[in-house]
């Protein structure tokens, strides 16, 4: 705790400014994005995952929307049905389109929220995955399957996971699968 492992996250993905040094991505320093077609082509290939699902969702706002509003940003459905590459991304982490369309972030659990995060992060299909404790809010029973969805997609789609957990048992579990 207090290490600076969320802090990590936040360079990473562009969201805060280091100090010191650079972060890098495809040779470009990422705080120094400034054309916006450049944000969204970083945006659409590193992609977070947050530890709190109940602070990433808007409780105003229908859960779907969120996945609707992803797919449309990054055109990833331009050429297919945009449904379909979100009920794609869904059924990866274990959930429907039927399943939560209409539904507001408090009808759900923590769980289903945070798979939620985790799908919505798929839909542009990311070359890079910074998830900040994926897991931590997730039952035991489902914490594998969205560590083995980390490790195929090392595999299958050649993108990086970045895991980020304060638990070294797992960290070290997760780094020598991912």
């Amino acid at each position: 705790s207090g290490s600076g492992k969320s802090t990590l996250a936040k360079l990473i993905l562009g969201l805060m400014e280091p100090t010191e040094g650079t972060i890098t991505y495809k040779g470009m320093d990422v705080t120094k994005i400034r054309r916006k077609q450049d944000r969204l082509e970083f945006m659409r290939e590193v992609q977070p995952v947050f530890q709190n699902p109940f602070e990433t969702f808007n409780p105003l706002k229908t859960v779907d929307t969120y996945l609707f509003e992803t797919e449309a940003n990054y055109r990833v459905g331009r050429h297919n049905d945009p449904t379909q590459a979100i009920e794609d991304a869904l059924q990866l982490v274990g959930l429907s389109l039927g399943e939560i369309q209409g539904r507001y972030p408090s009808e759900l659990s923590g769980g289903q929220l945070q798979r939620l995060s985790v799908a919505r992060s798929l839909i542009t299909r990311p070359r890079m995955i910074v998830a900040d404790e994926p897991v931590s809010m997730i039952d035991a029973s489902l914490r594998m399957s969205i560590v083995n969805l980390f490790r195929t997609l090392r595999e299958e789609k050649n993108a990086s996971v970045i895991y980020i957990t304060h638990d070294l048992a797992t960290a070290y579990y997760v780094s020598d699968r991912i």
